[in-house]
């Protein structure tokens, strides 16, 4: 529609003048970002001085009372509360735009809730980066705000580490971040941890390997307590000495390609941040959805995440799963010959592997079945009659399932004479492993589960994580208080603290070996893991650790490192597997460069996730800074082509 003004009289013009009012109105109205809309509750979220939409495009108001938060002062400004947050120094959210003249000539627009980053999630992914970002020092002093619905529900997992791992992690925070994660985290530490790979290979049956490596058992409460802040709003966790706020609500959105979002206007990135649209937790008092606005948004929901897009035309298989069944229980020992054990399992260690199918022999059809697709037992003895029992498959794509989990672990407990008296509670362990990487250039940085921190082999997390979370807090903070840094430049050196291209080739090295591990049967596992720990503790212990900062991870993290570790572990295990692990190697290498790159330098290591500037000037500026010339010095031409502007627009 074209609207002119003609001379065609006073009230035509007065109309006209009217029509083209009522049109600036409607454009300026809609450029203020909206909540998602829905049949039963549409909002409108207005912003001062704003001219009001035409009926035909105005949405529903409706009051909203929005949570108390931990931190911030409210002061009434129109019909909405605006938060402004205390600190010790100015947030540097828009510090760098506060001279723009710019500003002054737009009208504001407020949100429910303002913060520096924004962590999405509870956990202990979650926790710990929220802890450290929040931390106070010198140079810094964020707005962290961390928001999740279900953030009062317990940690459901038995968390387990080796004590070195443990040491190195509380050493680091205290050192780096003055954040202390005492000894109060842990509830159950052994000496020594045992394996049985007994039943292939010429291994007798009750043989024991056993590793003087010292493991411990993370009291989940008390470390969720010391990732927690003082007050939390009751429920989640509280008394620990993070500086975060919470909020509990969750987010509605869904990346459907990189950096775009559904539903609509739920999730909008911006040049100085992005804009998030959460839904309160029920029994919040909250109606409708809180708008918040964040430089960086931290996303920790866990491996299946909505927000951060997996790379799937890398050359990454999909993830493998690790399935168990778990339950801690109470035991009766009143006919027990040896008040030292559980069964075969020495109460002063801890069971890591028991692939023994030895309580099959009596039903063929369960025997093939636990043969073809192997699970194992894992048994941490937690003082006198307890104990905790898993049965666990390590990695199957597809998964295996529950139930017959827990079939095997109620059988294997029969035949090894072990009475169960009470069951204190169960766990159903669910673990995506190994997988694509998170997608490069997207705005939303993921960690965790959420950046497939789970180590592709063996699924431990817990230590990859809270290692991995000052690399990731202390690029975040150097962003943020960097002047002039876009947020896309500010999540690219996230992500580039986290997978680093060594890392990346570690961590490929790690997915051949879920894939192999995979293929396996029973036999071959037992071959591989009798094999495995027969190695140096140091080469072994690299391997499981696969992240910078953890202990031993010095013998994994070249390329030089890990063939001398391949070389020494294929002539540690049986034949037969060793023919599998050479045929898999061949068929891997044939197929991509993974592997290859991983363990020999002919290929370089792989790409990074460093942040690429866009130039400023586009073509060849010499070619069309001499046309411009020439038409200017022209008798002819006198317009400039737009193919011949230099600059990109802005």
């Amino acid at each position: 529609m074209n609207l002119s003004i003609r001379n065609t009289g006073p009230i035509t013009t007065l109309l006209s003048w009217v029509l083209l009012l009522l049109r600036h109105s409607i454009n300026n109205a809609l450029v203020i970002p909206l909540p998602p809309l829905s049949a039963s509750k549409q909002h409108h979220r207005g912003a001062e001085g704003q001219v009001p939409l035409p009926a035909s495009l105005s949405f529903h108001h409706q009051t909203r009372t929005t949570p108390t938060p931990i931190a911030p002062t409210t002061t009434k400004k129109s019909s909405k509360k605006i938060h402004h947050w205390r600190s010790s120094s100015s947030s540097p959210l828009y510090s760098s735009n506060t001279d723009d003249e710019d500003d002054d000539a737009q009208s504001p627009v407020s949100y429910d809730e303002e913060c520096d980053v924004l962590i999405l999630g509870s956990g202990p992914a979650a926790r710990a980066i929220a802890t450290l970002l929040s931390s106070k020092s010198p140079e810094t002093n964020l707005n962290v705000l961390l928001a999740d619905s279900n953030y009062d529900r317990q940690w459901a997992p038995n968390y387990g580490l080796w004590r070195d791992e443990w040491n190195a992690i509380t050493s680091r925070y205290q050192s780096d971040f003055n954040q202390v994660l005492g000894e109060e985290c842990i509830n159950r530490e052994w000496d020594v941890t045992d394996g049985y790979f007994g039943g292939s290979f010429d291994i007798p049956m009750e043989q024991r390997l056993r590793v003087d490596r010292p493991y411990v058992r993370i009291d989940k409460e008390k470390l969720r307590d010391a990732l927690s802040p003082a007050e939390d709003g009751g429920g989640g966790g509280g008394g620990g000495s993070a500086s975060y706020r919470v909020l509990k609500a969750s987010h509605t959105s869904e990346a459907i390609s990189p950096n775009v979002y559904a539903p609509s206007g739920s999730l909008v990135h911006d040049d100085r941040g992005t804009t998030i649209q959460l839904r309160p937790a029920s029994g919040t008092n909250t109606d409708g959805t809180l708008s918040v606005r964040a430089k960086i948004i931290v996303d920790c929901t866990g491996h299946e995440t909505k927000l951060v897009l997996p790379d799937t035309r890398s050359a990454t298989p999909p993830p493998g799963f690790q399935i168990a069944y778990g339950a801690l229980v109470t035991v009766d020992e009143s006919n027990s010959p040896d008040k030292t054990h559980f069964g075969p399992y020495a109460k002063e260690a801890m069971t890591l592997f028991d692939y023994r199918t030895d309580h099959f022999d009596s039903d063929p059809a369960f025997l093939k079945k636990a043969t073809q697709i192997p699970t194992f037992m894992y048994a941490m003895p937690l003082g006198g009659n307890r104990i905790f029992f898993e049965e666990t498959s390590l990695v199957a794509r597809p998964a295996v399932s529950f139930m017959d989990c827990k079939e095997r672990y109620l059988k294997r407990l029969k035949h090894l004479g072990i009475e169960v008296t009470g069951v204190e509670e169960e766990e159903f362990c669910y673990i995506p492993m190994g997988g694509p990487l998170p997608i490069k250039d997207q705005r939303i940085v993921g960690f965790g589960g959420a950046s497939a921190m789970v180590h592709p082999s063996t699924g431990f997390s817990l230590a990859r994580v809270l290692m991995g979370a000052p690399d990731v807090c202390t690029a975040i903070r150097r962003g943020i208080t960097t002047d002039g840094a876009s947020p896309d430049r500010i999540a690219a050196d996230a992500y580039g603290a986290l997978w680093t291209p060594e890392d990346v080739a570690q961590r490929n090295f790690a997915v051949f070996g879920g894939e192999f591990l995979m293929a396996q049967d029973v036999k071959g596992l037992r071959g591989f893991f009798d094999g495995f720990f027969r190695i140096s503790q140091e080469r072994w212990g690299g391997f499981l650790a696969g992240r910078p900062g953890l202990p031993n991870n010095n013998c994994h993290d070249t390329w030089l490192a890990r063939m001398v570790f391949g070389l020494v572990f294929i002539a540690k295990i049986p034949l037969p597997v060793a023919v599998k692990m050479f045929l898999a190697i061949v068929e891997s290498s044939l197929g991509a460069i993974d592997l290859p790159q991983s363990v020999t330098p002919l290929f370089g290591n792989p790409d990074g996730y460093g942040f690429v500037e866009r130039p400023d000037e586009r073509g060849d500026v010499a070619a069309k800074s001499e046309a411009r010339k020439m038409i200017a010095e022209s008798k002819v031409e006198e317009e400039v082509p737009v193919f011949l502007d230099i600059k990109k627009e802005q």
